[in-house]
């Protein structure tokens, strides 16, 4: 087994997410870690038990460096993807793709031009369950699809001193809550429907008009807790709280709810989908069970057990029924599709796994739904 080298780029919260799956993949090494000084990187590196430690640009020249995994916050995911991609390295890049349609249009061509393998992190696929639903669609389980109900709620910007990158549009783009969790959500409905989002209608509320600034670093989802004279208030212009309603190719609607204010829901997505045959209901705070609705017969849970889901889930399943699967998963199971391309050389014609196509989608739709509440109107995608 031919072992390869990879790199990630960025040490927040999801680099080492990143790193913790591919090190559960027998023919992946984490060889490298990047971060914007050498001196962190270095720390970084020893703290997560990673040999080498780069800035980008000497990371850039290692020969022996397969693929490169981009991290970082969202304005640095074009720049770097791109650079990755002209050294000839394949890339898989977190999402948002980039902060403007035309810059992922770039990387889709560019990407296709070379012939690197290129994948964006919509890791909420790879619950086994969402897979199960897809195929149920796909199998004709559910009939016609008359509706789709969703949400994403979290609370980690609850409250007024709550900060992060995020909340800076020139780090993170003109949308927040719809860009960073909803466009998982939108993804997800895409996915399992097989419908494409035609037109879009959306209402945003930011909560907390100015938020508390940290004067010093603070890890995303660290305790830390700071004095009065350790802040600055600043004006905040992108969303906590958006409604979108949906239009789908079919002919038929939806609507979905994000929410970075919802207090208790720590990372609640939530999708119903109301078919001509079936509905299906998953919830990823209880990942491992999907609820089937019935009209003439009683409802039924189905867990996850791969001896009772279609073989399409049951490849996204490493460990027998009871024994749960959750968020770390769903990463290793993106990564061991996307490593065998990698291992082939070049990416697929048809892939299995998001793709940069992908990532530009989801931004193409998030533009349209910003375009949307600006005009309070109705915005063809």
């Amino acid at each position: 087994m031919k072992i390869i080298n990879v790199a990630v780029v960025g040490t927040g919260f999801i680099g080492p997410a990143h790193i913790e799956a591919l090190r559960r993949l027998p023919n992946i090494k984490v060889a490298a870690l990047c971060e914007a000084t050498a001196e962190l990187a270095r720390e970084k590196a020893d703290q997560l038990g990673i040999e080498r430690a780069y800035t980008f640009d000497e990371l850039l020249k290692q020969d022996d460096i397969s693929c490169i995994h981009i991290c970082t916050p969202n304005f640095l995911h074009y720049s770097q993807s791109k650079a990755a991609l002209l050294a000839g390295k394949h890339v898989v890049c977190e999402k948002p793709l980039a902060t403007k349609i035309e810059e992922a249009e770039e990387l889709v061509k560019i990407a296709k031009e070379k012939g690197l393998v290129n994948a964006v992190h919509f890791n909420l696929r790879y619950y086994p369950l969402v897979r199960q639903m897809k195929t149920m669609r796909e199998k004709g389980d559910l009939g016609t699809i008359y509706s789709v109900m969703g949400s994403y709620l979290q609370d980690w910007l609850f409250l007024q001193n709550d900060y992060n990158w995020r909340l800076e549009p020139d780090k993170s783009g003109d949308s927040r809550a719809v860009a960073d969790i909803g466009s998982h959500l939108l993804d997800v409905i895409e996915y399992v429907t097989g419908l494409k989002i035609v037109e879009v209608m959306a209402d945003f509320s930011t909560v907390h008009k100015t938020r508390l600034k940290p004067k010093k670093r603070v890890e995303t989802y660290s305790n830390v807790t700071l004095s009065a004279d350790d802040y600055d208030e600043i004006p905040i212009n992108t969303e906590d709280h958006a409604n979108v309603l949906l239009r789908f190719d079919n002919g038929n609607k939806g609507v979905v709810t994000v929410s970075q204010v919802a207090a208790g829901r720590k990372n609640r997505l939530n999708v119903e989908i109301s078919g001509s045959k079936s509905n299906l209901e998953w919830n990823s705070e209880k990942p491992n069970e999907v609820w089937l609705g019935k009209r003439e017969t009683a409802n039924q849970v189905l867990m996850k057990d791969p001896s009772l889901v279609y073989a399409e889930a049951a490849s996204l399943v490493s460990f027998p029924g009871g024994h749960n699967e959750g968020f770390p998963d769903t990463s290793k199971q993106l990564f061991k599709e996307v490593y065998a391309a990698v291992a082939a050389g070049k990416q697929p014609e048809k892939p299995s796994f998001p793709t940069f196509a992908d990532g530009l989608r989801e931004l193409l739709i998030c533009e349209r739904i910003i375009e949307s509440n600006k005009k309070q109107a109705w915005v063809k995608i």
